[in-house]
């Protein structure tokens, strides 16, 4: 008789189709895990059963509706994490129905459940001057100021997601001019980012004072914490919070409410933007798979510029030009990456 314990099957989805098979990301089969341990966590909470007794009979439409109800009511989770648990649940059930053709009315009433409709998201950035205080906000004679500032400007220079800061080390980084940083993005693709000189000197300083400049220690963590593993999304979180506390202080007004790490990002594209670098080389930077991705800036920067002028205000640019257009060079070589 074949196995009914669904147990059996999650563990072959984890461990053998989605990196052999499917060859998913590390990150990719993460989330799936993190997917599994929220729905085995539910099973048991909810329904009483314990994960190594969950059946596949277990795993139908009225449970997984229940599951979502439940993020989202006790869990808090947003709209479109909700949706998220529910695209790798989707996927998990068309696995389940090429092993187990028997079952497929059953999976096929889960496939049923629509995603619900998310409210289009705002992007959240800020300008260049405000960026600048908040990226020399750390003190860098201390080795923690000197770690948080690298950490920040980084983030901000390369517009990298924060796991792919995360996923850093020394072998990625080029302080040869020009200087680069080799990104790891989503499906493991790689993109090749220019960094300034400043960012350069700053990544140099900083790998002498840990002394990540060593051969041994190329495929180390950049960032560390302090038991000297890889330094996690909740630890950079952690650490810009703590920054932009200090600069709401001055800045209040220019933040806003909640301010992600993935503000960075968005306040790197803005500021290329405009800059005037093309659409197409932000998306290439950014490591974006289609322009319309990256259009969303161009139409945040237009919908700025009508607002601005139906109020009469001032456009015409000032004397200082922003650093991406002071760096000819830079702006050059970001013009070839097309």
């Amino acid at each position: 008789m074949k196995p009914t314990n669904l147990s059996i099957y999650i563990s072959n989805y984890l461990s053998k189709y989605l990196p052999g098979i499917a060859g998913l990301s590390t990150n990719t089969i993460l989330s799936y895990r993190d997917m599994f341990r929220l729905l085995l966590n539910f099973y048991e909470s909810e329904l009483s059963i314990s994960p190594e007794k969950i059946q596949i009979s277990s795993l139908n439409q009225d449970n997984i509706l229940n599951f979502l109800k439940w993020l989202e009511n006790k869990r808090n989770n947003s709209i479109s994490t909700r949706n998220i648990r529910l695209a790798s649940i989707h996927s998990f059930c068309r696995y389940l129905m090429k092993k187990e053709p028997s079952i497929m009315v059953q999976m096929k009433q889960i496939l049923d459940i629509p995603y619900k409709k998310t409210k289009n998201g705002t992007i959240e950035y800020i300008d260049q001057d405000t960026m600048g205080f908040l990226l020399n906000l750390p003190d860098t004679r201390s080795k923690a100021g000197l770690r948080d500032a690298t950490l920040l400007s980084l983030l901000y220079d390369t517009g990298c997601r924060v796991q792919e800061l995360c996923d850093l080390r020394p072998i990625d980084i080029r302080l040869n001019i020009p200087g680069t940083v080799k990104i790891t993005g989503k499906g493991d693709k790689i993109r090749i980012i220019p960094i300034l000189p400043s960012m350069s000197k700053l990544l140099k300083d900083y790998m002498e004072s840990y002394s990540l400049n060593k051969d041994n220690l190329n495929f180390e963590p950049l960032f560390q914490n302090r038991m000297g593993g890889k330094l996690t999304r909740k630890g950079v979180s952690y650490i810009i919070d703590k920054y932009v506390k200090i600069a709401k202080e001055t800045y209040k007004d220019y933040f806003p409410d909640k301010f992600t790490p993935h503000c960075f990002r968005h306040s790197k594209s803005m500021h290329l933007l405009q800059a005037g670098v093309n659409l197409i080389y932000i998306r290439d930077l950014l490591g974006h798979v289609d322009i319309k991705t990256t259009e969303i800036y161009a139409r945040i920067d237009g919908e700025m510029k009508r607002k601005a002028l139906e109020k009469g205000m001032n456009l015409v640019p000032s004397d200082d030009l922003p650093i991406w257009q002071e760096n000819k060079s830079l702006l050059e070589w970001l013009n070839s990456l097309g």
